[in-house]
């Protein structure tokens, strides 16, 4: 689907050759990767040096394309790129000629321009259907040589996605990053036959020691990645994160059934399965992608990703001697696509093994970007561009994270700079010894309220509280104030209840009205009502308010006194 800041290419069968693609407009489907009998095969990945080949009318299944390798990326430099970096270019360029052609193409550079004008990132989502054809690299796509590939273009927002998937929940923004860090099993169960049970305590006292290093590793990266980026920015980014060695099923669900973490983080074993990979929590102890599934949407998780083998990769019946498929691909089969369908926002996984530093080079450096405040695909492309200028072009790390969002998923993992409140922390200095108070809006219901208030009436009478949070709090008929009232004689910008400290000058914490309205506001003391006019006034607690007529609602303001650190209770 293409709109404005967003393409989608969407569809069933993709009879490419007939240009049978769906209908193609500003908004509209434009089109499956898929395959048919008739449809010519997209170009497949080369995986050894080998002269430069046409697209091969029939797509090679393997386990997983291999990008090809250099001999070594520390070598001396060389003065013209070398093969593999030229196959790699090749078939980044062949598979974007094979995918973008026609309407496609067209309808894509439309949309570009379009956002480009409206300074606005193009949103593009690869909905691949055909399971044999997920292995393929589509990260590489690139227009043409000297052109970023289509995952490294910061004017794109480039993720793959799929349709079938159920309604996304509300993701819970929140101001930081709270990650669940689960390590499971590095390695399946290896046989434990002829050892004696020293021998398999002591084993399994060196893995666990393993994993405790390795924990402690992924933690510090995971937050000294987001405190650096953050403190070169105006607003930091707290980060938090809580660890789980080997747990069980029952203890992961209890962590992540508190709600407070927006990042689930996996690091272990993991394996193609039929229901959605399988993840190997401990010795005996594994958890499907499915049963995963349930849990992360329950507990609110925005973006599970996982540095585990095959976390990207459908499910098929393998040769174990030639390492090849014998067998159909399982369509939404992998751990990536089944968490997507049971609506998790985003899940980033690999699609091939990952090696030790490039993974961690990979984490700390999407923690660094993740801390802007950027969106999570953007994230994942300056990561990915880290990959790329530390380990080369022509190796195949920066090739390998690949990203699933749900289609109906912004990207937003943290709450937007202009969405924080402006506050002082507990601890602060500038608060220490200070009175702070609970201030509110309520609701009166008698036709005198100083009855009810002043002089503790009683009714049936529920009353409305409206809190004063953050010192300032804006009463008006537009939407972007913090009360609203649709009565026809409340202004637009009606008027503002704020609070000033005057303990400087032997004062108090006190709260005051600002009006700037058309026609007042109404303050009942001294037993009758007094109109205030582009004034500003102290406020009493008990004091009752109408904004713009004396018609209007009556509210009282409410001010609960306390002073921090002496355990009172609010009076």
């Amino acid at each position: 689907m293409f709109s404005l800041g967003q393409l989608t290419i969407l569809g069933a069968s993709g009879r490419w050759g007939d240009q049978e693609q769906g209908s193609v407009g500003s908004v509209g489907s434009v089109g499956s990767v898929g395959s048919s009998p008739s449809s010519p095969s997209p170009p497949s990945s080369p995986s050894s040096p080998s002269p430069p080949s046409s697209p091969s009318p029939r797509l090679p299944v393997s386990p997983s394309p291999r990008l090809p390798v250099s001999p070594s990326s520390s070598g001396p430099i060389q003065k013209s790129p070398s093969y593999s970096a030229q196959l790699m270019l090749q078939l980044g360029t062949l598979l974007y000629q094979w995918l973008f052609e026609g309407a496609i193409e067209t309808t894509l550079a439309q949309s570009t321009g379009i956002a480009a004008g409206r300074n606005q990132p193009l949103r593009v989502q690869l909905d691949v259907r055909d399971p044999d054809l997920i292995a393929i690299p589509w990260e590489i796509m690139q227009p043409r040589s000297g052109k970023p590939a289509i995952s490294l273009n910061p004017q794109l927002r480039f993720s793959r996605t799929t349709t079938d998937v159920e309604p996304l929940s509300t993701p819970h923004q929140r101001p930081g990053l709270n990650i669940l860090l689960v390590l499971g099993t590095a390695t399946p169960n290896p046989s434990k036959e002829g050892q004696g049970g020293d021998a398999i305590a002591s084993t399994n006292q060196t893995k666990i020691l393993q994993l405790e290093t390795e924990a402690a590793t992924l933690r510090q990266i995971l937050q000294e990645g987001s405190q650096n980026r953050a403190s070169e920015e105006s607003a930091p980014v707290s980060c938090l994160v809580d660890t789980l060695i080997e747990p069980t099923a029952s203890e992961l669900i209890a962590y992540l059934e508190t709600g407070k973490y927006n990042i689930f983080f996996y690091a272990g074993h993991g394996v193609p399965a039929p229901d959605g990979g399988m993840l190997l929590l401990g010795a005996d102890r594994t958890l499907s992608g499915t049963e995963l599934a349930a849990v992360l949407i329950s507990g609110g998780v925005t973006l599970a990703l996982f540095n585990s083998c095959w976390g990207a990769q459908p499910f098929g019946q393998w040769d174990a001697q030639d390492n090849t498929a014998s067998g159909k691909y399982l369509a939404r089969s992998s751990l990536a696509e089944v968490l997507i369908h049971h609506g998790v926002p985003a899940v980033l996984a690999m699609r091939d093994e990952i090696a030790d530093r490039e993974a961690l080079t990979f984490i700390q450096a999407f923690a660094r970007a993740i801390a802007t405040r950027v969106s999570i695909d953007r994230a994942v492309a300056i990561a990915r561009q880290v990959l790329l200028a530390t380990y080369k072009f022509n190796q195949p790390a920066w090739t390998l994270p690949v990203l699933y969002m749900h289609p109906e998923f912004d990207g937003s993992l943290l709450e937007p700079l202009e969405s924080l409140p402006t506050e002082l922390p507990e601890n602060s200095l500038t608060r220490q010894g200070l009175a702070y108070g609970k201030a509110f809006l309520q609701s009166v219901a008698f036709e005198n309220p100083a009855v009810e208030v002043a002089h503790g009436g009683k009714s049936a009478h529920t009353p409305q509280v409206w809190e004063i949070s953050g010192g300032r709090f804006r009463v008006g008929r537009s939407s972007d104030n913090d009360f609203v009232l649709s009565e026809r004689w409340v202004s637009q910008q009606h008027a503002e209840i704020f609070c000033r400290d005057t303990s400087a000058s032997g004062g108090a914490l006190t709260y005051f009205l600002r009006d700037f309205s058309r026609y007042g506001t109404l303050i009942f003391q001294e037993h009758r009502w007094q109109k205030v006019h582009h004034q500003e006034v102290a406020l009493q607690s008990g004091v009752l308010l109408k904004f713009g007529s004396s018609q209007g609602q009556a509210l009282a303001f409410i001010l609960e006194f306390s002073i921090p650190g002496d355990g009172s209770e609010p009076a």
